[in-house]
């Protein structure tokens, strides 16, 4: 049955269309993951299905009597009752049931027998809608969500914006309407909320609309996907992965046939051009005729995509085989915050460090980082690593600075043509690349960053939450360059769509202890379900074989291994490391000289500059070849 049947709808604001022409059915059953770039008009489509906003053309109508609950991005203030007293509304219909029950139990016990079967036909249907439980079920919701009981009392208008939001959330889950409408609900949930939330929609006997970045969260309860952009809505069958494969089909089809059609139309204009003055002119009058009413009636327009990048990080040199190793080393500040075992990162690995919020994250990058001393044990880098960082909030960038001058102040030997047309890789052109950092969106800080990282071509990425505050394509953009690298990385995430495609090891950080797996997202999942202790267990064992492997790898290669080759290497690490210190201590000098205004310097340590890093260009050459020796021997 159709619950909302729009027609040749849209919307504009100031003469401007946000959409146009959109027609579409939601039909019972129905749960669809709209998505689209930001601003393309998602939280407006969503207002004018619920009837909070009238379309500027074309027209909805609703199923008669249609139970619509919407959840706003940002809520209204909310003021005189407890959290409680909120959720309970959502029980609102139980509870006016109840009240008339108790009335006529009050009848009856005054001998009223006509109260009587008025009271056991409201009893049967209180009953049939689990009256008897609906505290219960009040409960559950707001634990589900996030809320402790101590909160449960707590006054509304003492909430966070994402506590109200998720206050709402509550009531409407609780209200059970017929449709759903959900406007960005996984923002303010960790976790543990977000995965009870799945699994309450997925259960859910009403339809849903739901706006979400979250791709994981669309695989898991959309049946159906929505994409608006260009103005347009294209729908598509099945979840998120399903949506991504057949978007794809869909283009790749529409182009073929648009390429068709333009060899179509140029064969037809050079014929019409080359015969309509001459004998067979009244042959291409008609070609004319057929091809103008080709152009009007049936022609198809390029098929549209949203701008993306096509760039992929290459390291400048690789690093050694050991990237990091951790020895008996325990994290925190004052106090101990995470217990970490013996750990080795190898190159190529992709860890993804999750947990709860506050568990330490965040610390154990840092701590990796060099930016806070661990309390005990030791961190050691390998020989060659070169990190490129990513903080969660960029506070390592000048919100003033505009893109073209973070650029020129990353790359100071680079002209402002040439960062413009690097920039442009990274879809920044005309003026956008005079926008301070400060006005950026989080996709375009995103794309200033890999812009970033293209200049200083690192071989290892430390990432802290790289997809937070990004909507879906700039998401896609950012997992594609991540599966592009060839380096190393370590990230911080919650999202769990980016950790399945990428990961090769879980670092899962839970109750102070970290607990080192293999595989991706599904593998954290199931070692959860199998509980802490089994998985205590079997990653012990793993890891005592991994070590008595080593153990034997590296006596094999220690017999084998020629002294001469192994004291050449450690020669030219030493020469390189020593080169890399001049390099910073020119580059420095090079700093001091510019603010002098001394040009005969900078340019006299500029030349040295340049023959240091010749130098060191032919160590590395060296360097990988001597390495390859090492491994080709053992």
């Amino acid at each position: 049955m159709t619950l909302v049947r729009a027609t040749d709808i849209g919307k504009y604001f100031g003469g401007k269309d946000v959409f146009s022409h959109l027609t579409f059915r939601v039909e019972e059953g129905d749960r669809i993951g709209l998505v689209g770039p930001n601003g393309e008009g998602k939280s407006t489509l969503l207002r004018i299905i619920a009837g909070l906003e009238e379309p500027s053309a074309g027209q909805v109508e609703r199923r008669q009597g249609l139970r619509v609950g919407f959840l706003p991005q940002d809520p209204p203030p909310l003021t005189g009752k407890t959290l409680w007293d909120l959720a309970l509304e959502g029980v609102e219909h139980l509870r006016r049931l109840e009240a008339t029950m108790n009335a006529l139990a009050q009848r009856i016990a005054a001998g009223d027998e006509d109260a009587l079967s008025e009271y056991s036909a409201l009893h049967e249907t209180f009953e049939h809608l689990g009256g008897y439980t609906y505290e219960a079920r009040v409960r559950t919701v707001l634990n589900g969500l996030g809320f402790t009981p101590e909160q449960h009392r707590m006054p509304v208008e003492h909430l966070s914006g994402g506590q109200r939001t998720r206050a709402l959330l509550a009531r409407l889950l609780l209200e059970s309407p017929d449709l759903l409408l959900l406007d960005e609900p996984t923002n303010h949930l960790d976790m543990q909320a977000l995965e009870w939330l799945e699994n309450w929609l997925s259960e859910y006997k009403g339809s849903f609309i739901v706006i979400a970045h979250d791709r994981y969260f669309l695989d898991h309860v959309a049946n159906r996907i929505w994409e608006l952009g260009f103005g347009r809505l294209e729908t598509y069958r099945g979840n998120y992965t399903a949506y991504l494969r057949q978007r794809e089909e869909r283009f790749q089809a529409r182009l073929k046939t648009w390429k068709a059609q333009q060899e179509y139309i140029q064969r037809t204009e050079e014929f019409i051009r080359r015969h309509i003055a001459g004998q067979r002119s009244k042959e291409a009058r008609g070609r004319r005729t057929r091809l103008q009413r080709f152009l009007k009636e049936e022609a198809i327009e390029r098929p549209r995509e949203h701008r993306r990048i096509h760039v992929r990080l290459q390291p400048r040199y690789p690093s050694g085989e050991l990237v990091y190793q951790t020895r008996d080393l325990l994290i925190g500040y004052d106090y101990p915050l995470v217990r970490v075992p013996d750990l080795t990162v190898r190159r190529g690995d992709r860890v993804a460090i999750v947990g709860p919020n506050g568990a330490g994250k965040t610390t154990l990058v840092r701590t990796l980082l060099g930016e806070i001393p661990p309390l005990r044990g030791t961190v050691r880098r390998g020989t060659g690593v070169r990190v490129g960082y990513i903080s969660q909030l960029h506070r390592d960038l000048d919100p003033d600075a505009t893109v073209l001058d973070i650029l020129l102040q990353a790359a100071p030997r680079r002209s402002e043509e040439e960062a413009r047309t690097l920039l442009g890789q990274f879809l920044f052109h005309g003026d956008e690349v005079f926008k301070p950092l400060r006005d950026l969106s989080g996709g375009q800080r995103t794309r200033v960053i890999l812009a970033l990282l293209s200049i200083r071509r690192p071989n290892t990425l430390i990432l802290d939450e790289p997809t937070n505050h990004l909507d879906i394509p700039s998401q896609e953009i950012l997992q594609e360059v991540l599966q592009h690298f060839e380096g190393t990385i370590l990230f911080v995430s919650h999202d769990r769509y980016l950790i399945q495609a990428l990961a090769t090891h879980i670092w899962a950080i839970e109750g102070g202890t970290l607990y080192p797996l293999l595989g991706g997202w599904e593998a954290y999942v199931r070692w959860r379900q199998e509980g802490r202790e089994r998985a205590t267990t079997r990653k012990r064992e793993k890891g005592e074989a991994t070590r008595e492997w080593e153990r034997r790898r590296e006596e094999r290669r220690a017999r084998k291994a020629r002294e001469a080759l192994r004291e050449r290497l450690r020669d030219v690490e030493e020469r390189i490391h020593r080169l890399e210190e001049r390099l910073g201590e020119l580059g420095e000098a090079i700093a001091r000289a510019g603010e002098a205004q001394d040009v005969e310097r900078v340019a006299s340590l500029g030349r040295e500059y340049e023959a240091v890093e010749r130098r060191l260009q032919a160590l590395w050459e060296e360097w990988e070849q001597l390495l390859e020796l090492q491994e080709t021997s053992t």
